[in-house]
Order: C-alpha cells, then structure tokens, then sequence
C-alpha cells in the first residue's frame, strides 16, 4: 500500500490564511500551493479557498490557522479550524 492509501480522511489537514471571518461560526481559509508552468518552467501561486467551520470564533482575518477535513456541515463547509497557529499583526479586538 502507498503512503495516500494508509491515511484516512481524518488525517486530512491544511494551513492557511483566514480571509473572512464575517459569518457567524464559519470562516474562509486562503490555501497557497505553488505549481511549475508547463510552457515557462516558472512557479506560479494557485490559491484554493476553504469553508471551515470555527466553533468559538477564535480566528479573524489574517490569522494563520490549521484545519482538518471532516463530515460535511453545511452545502459548502466540509473543513473545521483544529487552531490558530499564529495571530494577525493587528490582533483580535
């Protein structure tokens, strides 16, 4: 068995920066990954962005946070914040 067939979805996690925080529970987490261009052998930045699920409110823009994949809560929230792995410059008011 290869490495991807061991993990479960459960062990699914991702760290990124908390572009929203204006719903109520929820926030959207910015992924960056980097891909070579085919024609110009240059690295481009792709960006996928997450709806995760935060319990206490804990995180606020610009936050770097970690989530985890989980069962779907909502049409679009499939992810839940695990922590905030650094705070925002400006801190939380």
């Amino acid at each position: 068995m290869t490495e991807t067939e061991n993990r479960s979805r459960d062990d699914i996690r991702r760290t990124g920066t908390v572009q929203s925080d204006r719903m109520d529970k929820t926030i959207v987490v910015r992924i960056e990954r980097r891909v070579m261009h085919p024609v110009y052998k240059k690295y481009v930045r792709r960006y996928t962005k997450l709806v995760a699920h935060d319990e206490n409110n804990e995180a606020h823009d610009g936050d770097i946070v970690e989530v985890a994949f989980g069962r779907p809560m909502s049409k679009t929230k499939r992810w839940r914040l695990v922590k905030v792995v650094t705070q925002a410059a400006g801190g939380a008011s």
